[in-house]
């Protein structure tokens, strides 16, 4: 059994998306993850470089949405997931990326990828 660190919410600008004015103009995405690690011996030692430093997960995060566009969600969501696994204590990472400004000619409250992969 693992345990979990997540971080939600995390509100960046990029540039993704199939039309050119997505890729022009730029639109917020929101990026929440889920960590699978086991974090005893960060609790035993109660120090920081034993576990997830989050605000350097948020930066890789952040780093990943306003870097190379791409067109879809599900090729973020690849990229921001491998951006979690570079960390060798992660076993596995749950990425949802959420595009609420997405080009959708009707009424809606969000778009999401969800996607999970585990340590190989």
């Amino acid at each position: 059994m693992s345990d979990r660190i997540a971080l939600t919410g995390l509100r960046v600008r990029g540039h993704h998306g199939v039309f050119d004015f997505e890729r022009r103009d730029g639109q917020d995405f929101v990026v929440d993850v889920v960590l699978e690690l086991s974090t005893a011996t960060a609790a035993a030692s109660d120090a920081l470089a034993d576990t997830v430093h989050y605000g350097e997960l948020a930066q890789r995060l952040a780093d990943v949405v306003t870097g190379e566009p791409v067109n879809l969600l599900e090729t973020l969501a690849a990229r921001l997931v491998e951006a979690c696994l570079v960390d060798a204590r992660i076993d596995a990472a749950t990425i949802t990326v959420h595009k609420p400004q997405a080009p959708i000619p009707l009424s809606f409250d969000d778009v999401a990828v969800t996607i999970r992969r585990e340590r190989a």
